[in-house]
């Protein structure tokens, strides 16, 4: 193991775009196994052939460039996702009403009848029901 550490040594290695491209890899690879087309499943190797190229690359300034734009289109997709998985979480003991103003989502606890709501991005007041 200590030959593979030493191997490492000033390459890249792994980051959210090469596990992107593993999950992308894998994903293509079972969707193969259904589809009938042959070449489709070889069609799964690109991806993971650029995970590799990425993983073994010396040139750690551009792979981190290429890291960062993946980030920037990856982290509003899954900021949307884990915000609606906290509102499913959330649906047994608030509610979530949008500012008729300024459009800020506000979170209320449910069960407190009609309620005056103060939205904290630009104070206005409006009333709903919780």
């Amino acid at each position: 193991m200590n030959w593979f550490r030493k191997f490492m040594i000033g390459r890249y290695g792994p980051d959210h775009l090469s596990a992107g491209l593993l999950f992308l890899s894998l994903l293509i690879s079972l969707i193969g196994m259904f589809v009938p087309i042959k070449w489709f499943g070889y069609l799964s190797y690109i991806p993971l052939l650029l995970c590799f190229y990425r993983l073994f690359s010396k040139n750690i300034y551009g792979r981190r460039a290429e890291n960062n734009k993946f980030l920037k289109l990856w982290n509003p997709i899954a900021a949307w996702f884990l915000k609606k998985k906290t509102r499913i979480g959330d649906s047994k003991t608030h509610r979530y009403y949008k500012c008729p103003k300024c459009q800020q989502e506000v979170r209320v606890p449910k069960g407190k009848g009609k309620i005056q709501i103060t939205c904290p991005k630009c104070k206005a007041e409006f009333i709903r029901k919780s």
